[in-house]
């Protein structure tokens, strides 16, 4: 199998587990074994993948798009999963309440990674909790530009 249905094989089985194996059988239709397949790195299933379909109504119920990022990974393209909508009113605070945030996320980043780092590997969970951190980083920098941004207009 290729290193690209690996990665996606991996992604759609964090999208069902993100899910629950119950409830994306109800959402998509399909039998857990089906589902399995799907993910499955058996040389029977290596050309098995599921449907778009399946991966759309699976993302609307889970708190990530796993599949989704996989493949914008795989162009290169770097998506931003936020609640929050860049053209919503933002609030006041400045540029001074940004550089205290920035630090006091900084600093939870450096927290994660001591933590994540003690035993000599990153885990897979350690690794998205330090991406976490990293994204929210990113989110206050763009806070800060944005804010940069409206003081120079």
């Amino acid at each position: 199998m290729s290193s690209v249905g690996r990665y996606l094989k991996k992604h759609t089985e964090a999208l069902v587990k993100d899910v629950g194996i119950e409830p994306a059988c109800k959402l998509t239709g399909k039998s857990k074994a089906t589902l399995g397949r799907y993910y499955s790195d058996y040389p029977e299933h290596e050309d098995r993948f599921m449907p778009i379909d399946a991966v759309a109504a699976l993302e609307e119920a889970a708190s990530y798009p796993h599949v989704t990022s996989a493949l914008a990974e795989l162009k290169g393209i770097a998506l931003h999963y936020d609640s929050e909508r860049r053209n919503a009113p933002r609030e006041g605070g400045g540029i001074n309440s940004d550089v205290v945030v920035l630090s006091q996320r900084f600093a939870m980043l450096m927290a994660e990674y001591h933590q994540s780092i003690e035993d000599g590997v990153i885990s897979a969970n350690e690794a998205r909790r330090l991406l976490k951190e990293t994204l929210a980083i990113q989110k206050v920098l763009i806070d800060m530009k944005l804010h940069l941004e409206d003081e120079t207009a």
